[in-house]
Order: structure tokens, then C-alpha cells, then sequence
């Protein structure tokens, strides 16, 4: 190894890229790479259709004529609707997440509620300020999501602040299914929109996540779970789009000889070296490597019109072909808001597919090792740097660990970052949640980068779990909006830590 030092072949590349006239012929567009370019995660708008519901009582002499409620009059109510379009234009300006909102539709009768069509892959907003219990259900059964919300001090308080009940909603963990209300407690909100947004922030992750399209090169596979890329098809309706070895291998032959792609990731190794924090300690040729196949995995991307990869055969059939490891170039495509994975593993793949629409940030997908005291290691060599979707966290250029070749970062993350884990149990589709802090960035001699992470909450429940298996990591604490997405996705949701 050279650590950092050029040796005379990859001087010789420099001096060729040198060589060639100040403007060639972009083989890529010269800014197909920039690190100072904004994490773009991506990802279709939700669309929310707020509903008021409300009535007009009339008044009757020595008799109860009206309910609890500040919303009884159609003045009222246009107030009320007015109230509603400022605080969800507000919270769709400030959502890290694209939101399309609909008029508020009003509707003060049974057969207006019944009538009201919903987008199936919309989110009914039911505003329940007064009303019948028939109105509400008319409203209920819309054909997408649908969340209630009430108020008691944000504005007139409304009646089914009181009214709501079991008797209109599922207990918690109670299951979706013929003869049970359409909604839960669960997706009651009272007052604080807060509550309301990392509702649909797990809903839009949802939308995102249901029939999303995967590149896997080199095939679909399941890590001691065969099935798991038939179940992933089936259960979550992903479109897995394999693309083999043979028509991928002769575009990379060809690249490695292209003196103007060489050229270009020649700059763009330049520039990444030079990011603070970025220490080089492999080859710096498989660095250039691993920009050509990042280049080379763009394109496979744009042509699939698909925003999430994955790799089989990354330790062994890519690396004679490619003349570099995956893992750097996974790496880039992840720090830019693309998901990109080694091993195609489809028991994994699911609940990163999902992590990432929810957190929108990079998710780090690791192997799994036996908790002890609380605490596990994760370690990959593959990680993202830029977790959190702003910074570009320290790393170490170091070979991959098992080959001892290529290029993979050792990213450091910073002691005392909360992050949380998803953990599938093969292709059975019960996932388990947990939370952690980082404690350290150790150097043991597993993959490279590496986190010791404490647990949360019960660990030894994860003595249990115990199946050598790959985890899903995210900065941040997002239990609440993973396990409000779980069954609508069709998975059973445990989780460790206390949400």
C-alpha cells in the first residue's frame, strides 16, 4: 500500500488526464458528482384532503338543541376551514417532506360525507368539529389513509374531542381487518400538529415505499432467506429490476478505457480527497475506480428511472471487473440521496427502502453482532458519511476488509449521536425497532467502519434475536413514524425501545 502516495501507474493516469486539452468532450456531465450539491432524497408528494366536518342545529325552546362545540354555524365553519388552510400551508412549508394539500372540503351531512370522493393514495385529514356519529364513519371508510384531528385550546374546541371512542376506533395493536373500525386511537391527534406531522411523515414514507423500484445487479438474493426477494415482490409490491454481470461487465471494460471518463474521475477523486477529514490509506487508483463505477451506476439508475441499488456478488465477482471494490461508490451514490446497498439482500432491503423514506437521511446497512452489556457493533464497508444529509462525517480510505483491496471509508460518527435500527427477522415480515447512542468508532479488524453502539431500553430482548443477520441504521429517533407505517405495509412491529 502507498497510503496516500501516488505510485508511477497512477501518476501516469494523473499525467494522461493532465494531458488531454483543458475542455474535452464530457463523457459525463462534469457535475454529475458535486459534494457541495444538497442531499436530495427524492421521493412523490402526499397528498392530504382535509375534510371539516361539522352541523347546523336548530334552536328548540325548553330542550338540548345543540352539542359540545364552537363550529354549530356555517359562519363558523368558513372560519373554521380558513383556520385549517393556514396551519396546514404552514406545515407543508416547514415538512422536510414534499406535502400536496387539497381545499378543505365541508360537508355538514351524512350523505355529503358518504358522497365525498377520496384519492386512493391520499391522506383524508378529518377536521371532526361537530356531527353525527354516521357522518363520521361515512368518513372514515374513504378508500386511503385517513387521520382525525380535534382541538381543545388551538382554536374552537370541538365535540368528538369528547365523543371519540372505542366504539368508532381500534385498540391499539388491534388489528386491521373485516368487522374492525377503519382507524385506530392511534391516529387521533389532539391540538398539536406537531403529532400531526410525524404522522404523515411516516404515511408519506409509506406511499414511497409501496411497489418502489430496485436496480439489483447481479440478482435478487436473501441472506439465509431465499425467499425473501419473492416475499419482498408479493408482500411489498417492489418492482425488482435484475440486471446481470454480462451486459453490465463489458460497460465497465469499456469505461476503464475511456480516457475521458478516466479523466473525469481523476478530478473527482481529487475533490473527494480533498474534503476535510478525508485521510487516503488504500491505492489511490482504486479510489478512480470507484468513480468510474459510480459513474457507470448513474447510469444504470436513470435508465431504470429508479432511485434505490443494489449489488450482489460485492466481495467477490465485481471486484476483477471493476479493478476496485463497491463500496466507496455505494458510498458517493448514498451521500447523495440515492439508497444504495450491497448483497442484495431482500430481508434487509425492505426496511432500509423504508428508514430512508422516513428519516431522510442516508441509512447505513450493517452486520449484526452478538449484544453483550447493552451494547452491539456495527460494522460495514460501505457506509455513507453524510448521516444526518448535511455534514460529510470524517473517514479513512482503507481497502475492503475481506479482500484487502479497493477502496471502502471508515466513516467516524460522533460519540453521543442517537440512531435508530431496524432489525427484520428473515423474511417472516415481524421487523424489531430499537434505539441507540454511539459510544465509539473502534478499529477491530472487521469491516470498516465500524460503531459501538448502547441499546436503549431491554437489550437482552435482543438475546433473543439473535440470527447473524443485517440491521438498518439511521441518525435520529424515528420508532414513533416506523412503527405507525409497520402495518400498513403488512409487517408485524416489536419494538425495544420505548417510543
Amino acid at each position: 500500500m502507498c497510503c496516500g502516495r501516488p505510485n508511477r501507474r497512477e501518476f501516469l493516469l494523473a499525467g494522461c488526464a493532465a494531458a488531454l486539452p483543458a475542455t474535452p468532450a464530457a463523457a459525463w456531465p462534469d457535475d454529475l458528482w458535486d459534494p457541495e450539491r444538497p442531499y436530495r432524497p427524492g421521493g412523490k408528494p402526499l397528498r392530504v384532503e382535509p375534510v371539516l366536518m361539522y352541523r347546523v342545529p336548530q334552536r328548540r325552546e325548553a330542550a338540548s338543541w345543540k352539542s359540545w362545540g364552537g363550529v354549530q354555524s356555517d359562519e363558523s365553519a368558513a372560519a373554521e376551514a380558513a383556520r385549517i388552510e393556514r396551519e396546514l400551508k404552514a406545515l407543508a412549508e416547514r415538512a422536510p417532506f414534499p406535502l400536496e394539500i387539497a381545499p378543505v372540503a365541508r360537508v355538514s351531512t351524512t350523505d355529503a360525507a358518504a358522497a365525498l370522493r377520496q384519492a386512493p393514495d391520499a391522506v383524508r385529514l378529518i377536521y371532526a368539529a361537530t356531527g353525527s356519529g354516521e357522518m363520521l364513519r361515512a368518513l372514515m371508510t374513504g378508500e386511503g389513509e385517513a387521520i382525525v384531528f380535534v382541538r381543545r385550546r388551538s382554536g374552537p374546541v370541538y365535540y368528538w374531542y369528547e365523543a371519540l371512542s372505542t366504539r368508532y376506533l381500534r385498540k391499539r395493536g388491534e388489528p386491521r381487518g373485516a368487522g374492525s373500525p377503519p382507524l385506530s386511537v392511534e391516529d387521533v391527534v389532539v391540538d398539536e400538529l406537531g403529532e400531526l406531522e410525524w404522522r404523515l411523515r411516516a404515511l408519506f414514507a409509506v406511499k414511497n415505499f409501496l411497489a418502489a423500484r430496485v436496480v439489483a445487479l447481479g440478482g435478487a438474493r436473501g441472506k439465509y432467506a431465499p425467499e425473501a426477494p419473492q416475499v419482498a415482490r408479493e408482500r411489498f409490491r417492489l418492482d425488482i429490476v435484475e440486471v446481470g454481470y454480462r451486459e453490465f461487465a463489458p460497460r465497465v471494460r469499456a469505461a476503464l478505457a475511456d480516457s475521458r471518463k478516466l479523466a473525469q474521475a481523476v478530478r473527482w477523486t481529487e475533490r473527494y480527497l480533498r474534503l476535510p477529514g478525508t485521510k487516503l490509506e488504500t491505492e489511490r487508483r482504486f479510489v478512480i475506480h470507484a468513480f468510474l463505477l459510480y459513474g457507470l451506476l448513474r447510469e444504470l439508475l436513470r435508465e431504470h428511472e429508479a432511485s434505490i441499488l443494489t449489488i450482489a456478488g460485492c466481495m467477490g465477482t465485481i471486484l476483477p471487473i471493476a479493478q476496485t471494490t463497491a463500496c466507496l461508490a455505494l458510498s458517493l451514490l448514498n451521500d447523495e440521496g440515492f439508497l444504495a446497498l450491497c448483497e442484495s439482500d431482500f430481508v434487509i432491503i425492505p426496511a432500509c427502502i423504508l428508514l430512508w423514506r422516513i428519516a431522510r437521511a442516508p441509512v447505513f446497512l450493517h452486520n449484526s453482532t452478538f449484544p453483550h452489556g447493552g451494547l452491539v457493533t456495527c460494522a460495514h464497508c460501505t457506509a455513507p458519511r453524510r448521516m444526518n444529509g448535511l455534514r460529510y462525517e470524517p473517514a479513512r480510505i482503507l481497502t475492503h476488509y475481506e479482500s484487502e483491496y479497493g477502496a471502502a471509508p471508515k466513516v467516524e460518527m460522533p460519540v453521543g449521536q442517537r440512531v435508530t435500527f431496524l432489525n427484520p427477522e428473515y423474511a417472516t415480515c415481524r421487523w424489531i425497532g430499537m434505539r441507540g447512542l454511539v459510544e465509539g468508532n473502534p478499529f477491530y479488524e472487521i469491516c470498516r467502519s465500524q460503531q459501538d453502539v448502547r441499546i436503549e431500553g431491554d437489550w437482552r430482548r435482543l438475546l433473543d434475536e439473535v440470527r447473524d443477520s443485517h440491521w438498518a441504521m439511521a441518525y435520529g429517533d424515528w420508532l414513533r413514524e416506523a412503527g405507525y407505517a409497520a402495518p400498513r405495509i403488512g409487517v408485524r412491529w416489536e419494538a425495544i425501545s420505548a417510543c
